[in-house]
């Protein structure tokens, strides 16, 4: 396969804006991935310089007894045990059921 002269007059400068697209190309990837990373650095710059949330102090040191600690959940067992038995109660479902047809 060869090239005549008039062939080579179109194909060069086209190799060469083939070349500088892809070139484009590249650095455009580059740059969205560096700014990507440059953002990633900010914010966990922010998260080490900020105070998270924290426990309030007296929770930290406060010690529960451990028959304190067993009533409270029963408490709670309570509670809930109540709370599903008024849930429960509904005003017609399971009060009437149809046999007819």
């Amino acid at each position: 396969m060869s090239l005549k002269g008039v062939e080579l007059q179109i194909a060069i400068p086209k190799t060469f804006d083939a070349g500088k697209m892809s070139d484009t190309a590249n650095q455009f990837t580059l740059r969205n991935q560096e700014a990507a990373s440059d953002a990633m650095m900010r914010q966990l710059e922010r998260n080490r310089s900020t105070v998270t949330t924290t426990l309030h102090a007296e929770e930290l040191h406060q010690e529960k007894d451990p028959k304190q600690h067993e009533s409270e959940q029963q408490e709670e067992q309570e509670e809930n045990s109540i709370e599903t038995k008024v849930v429960s109660k509904h005003p017609y479902k399971g009060n009437f059921v149809d046999f007819s047809g």
